[in-house]
């Protein structure tokens, strides 16, 4: 069965940092690329950071945002410096094999986790 599982979500102080993990099973992790999305209420999902062979972020996350991969593990991780407010979504990580879209767009993805909460907020 195949599963991701996302961690470490929370609530944080505008400024702080917290750092998202996600563990995969069930399939053969380190064929796979991966990223994290996120998504605010109202709002379109977003891609916010991916890694293959390089890493790929969007614009308002660059210089603030780290992600990484550990194979040994099966986990990707998402390191988040400097939140601020508009940060606040549900964070999901995903993996893709068949590159049938663009790094940042949902259908280049065949495994998706069941999100876990950021909150920024003084």
């Amino acid at each position: 069965e195949v599963q991701l599982v996302e961690s470490g979500g929370g609530l944080v102080q505008p400024g702080g940092s917290l750092r998202l993990a996600c563990a995969a099973a069930g399939f053969t992790f380190s064929s796979y690329y991966l990223g994290w999305f996120r998504q605010a209420p109202g709002k379109e999902r977003e891609g916010v950071a991916y890694i293959s062979y390089g890493v790929s972020y969007t614009d308002s996350v660059k210089g603030r945002f780290t992600i990484s991969r550990d194979n040994a593990k099966n986990t990707v991780y998402l390191q988040m410096n400097s939140l601020k407010p508009e940060d606040s979504a549900t964070y999901y990580c995903a993996a893709g094999l068949s590159r049938s879209g663009r790094w940042y767009e949902a259908r280049a993805y065949n495994y998706w986790g069941q999100g876990t909460q950021v909150t920024v907020s003084s």
